[in-house]
C-alpha cells in the first residue's frame, strides 16, 4: 500500500452561502465550506477517508481571504503522490462552481499540524458610513461590509491579529466599537465589559453581523517550521488559483485584491479608512 502524502493547503471562500468552513452533517441543507473541499477530495480517488483539519474556524456569512488546513491522501499501491501543482488544479476543478479557490498545497512532513502550528490569524472587519442599510451599497459590495450609518461614504478597515481569539471575539470588539461611535455605549463601558471578563454581559443586541468580516492570514514560522516543510510558503500579492473561476482579494485600501502577509509581533488592532466621495 502506497504512504499516505499530507498537504497543507490554503484556501479562500465567499462565505455567505455557507454555514461555516467547519463540516456540517449531509442532510442539513446549507453545508460546510470543509463539505466541499471533503467532496472534491473524494473525486481524486484516494484509497483512505479524507479528513481536512481547518486551521481556523469562521462562522456563517463569515469569508476567508485565506484560511489553511491539512490533510493525508493515500493513493492506490504503484502511484506516486500528486505533485502539489497538480493537486490545487484538481481540487479546483472539482470545486467548481462553489465560490471556493484553492490558492497554493505544499507537502508538508506527517506530523504537522495548520491549527496547532500557526504563529497568527489576522482578520479584518469592513464597515461603510454612507448609508445605514445594505440595500443602499452597490451590488458588488452588499454582504462584504457592514452598513452604519448616513454620512458620506467611507469604507473602514478593522484589523485584528492574535494568536487564536474566542467566539465571535472580532464581531464583538467591532460592534463595541460602532456602539461607542454611535453613542450607545460610552468608553467606561468597555472598560466594565473587559474588567468583567464574563461573554454573557456582552449586549447582544450589539454584536457585528458576520457580513463584513474577513479571516486574512494564517500564519506560520518559517524559522521554527524549517523541519516540517523544505521551502515554506509564502503568497505573493494578488495571488489567484490556476484554472478557478473564484477569487476573492482585499488590498489595504478597501477594494477586493489578495493575500498572506507574514506579521510578527504581540496582539494588535488597526484601524484604517477609504473615503470614495459618495462613488465606488
Amino acid at each position: 500500500m502506497a504512504a499516505k502524502a499530507r498537504y497543507l493547503i490554503y484556501f479562500q471562500y465567499w462565505g455567505t452561502g455557507y454555514s461555516g468552513v467547519m463540516k456540517s452533517p449531509s442532510h442539513q441543507p446549507v453545508l460546510g465550506v470543509q463539505n466541499y473541499l471533503e467532496a472534491a477530495v473524494q473525486r481524486l480517488r484516494p484509497v483512505n477517508e479524507v479528513n481536512i483539519s481547518i486551521s481556523s474556524r469562521t462562522d456563517s456569512g463569515v469569508h476567508a481571504l485565506c484560511n489553511s488546513a491539512h490533510l493525508d491522501i493515500q493513493r492506490k499501491e504503484g502511484k506516486p503522490p500528486f505533485a502539489a501543482e497538480l493537486l490545487v488544479e484538481a481540487l479546483n476543478f472539482h470545486l467548481k462552481p462553489e465560490p471556493i479557490s484553492v490558492l497554493k498545497a505544499f507537502r508538508v512532513a506527517d506530523d504537522f499540524s495548520a491549527r496547532f502550528r500557526a504563529l497568527s490569524r489576522t482578520y479584518v472587519y469592513r464597515l461603510v458610513t454612507g448609508c445605514c442599510h445594505r440595500s443602499h451599497l452597490p451590488v458588488f459590495e452588499r454582504n462584504l461590509c457592514w452598513p452604519t450609518a448616513n454620512s458620506h461614504l467611507e469604507f473602514w478597515e478593522l484589523t485584528f491579529r492574535s494568536r487564536s481569539f474566542l467566539y465571535k471575539q472580532v464581531r464583538r470588539m467591532t460592534g463595541a466599537l460602532v456602539a461607542v461611535g454611535q453613542g450607545k455605549l460610552m468608553p467606561r463601558h468597555i472598560a466594565d465589559l473587559l474588567e468583567r471578563r464574563d461573554s454573557r454581559a456582552y449586549p447582544q443586541n450589539i454584536i457585528a453581523p458576520p457580513d463584513g468580516l474577513f479571516l486574512k492570514n494564517v500564519e506560520y514560522d518559517a524559522t521554527g517550521a524549517s523541519r516540517y516543510i523544505e521551502h515554506f510558503p509564502t503568497l505573493p500579492v494578488s495571488t489567484g488559483a490556476k484554472n478557478s473561476p473564484f477569487c476573492l482579494n482585499l488590498s489595504d485600501h478597501g477594494h477586493l485584491a489578495a493575500a498572506p502577509q507574514q506579521l510578527r509581533g504581540p496582539a494588535s488592532s488597526r484601524i484604517s479608512k477609504r473615503q470614495v466621495d459618495g462613488r465606488v
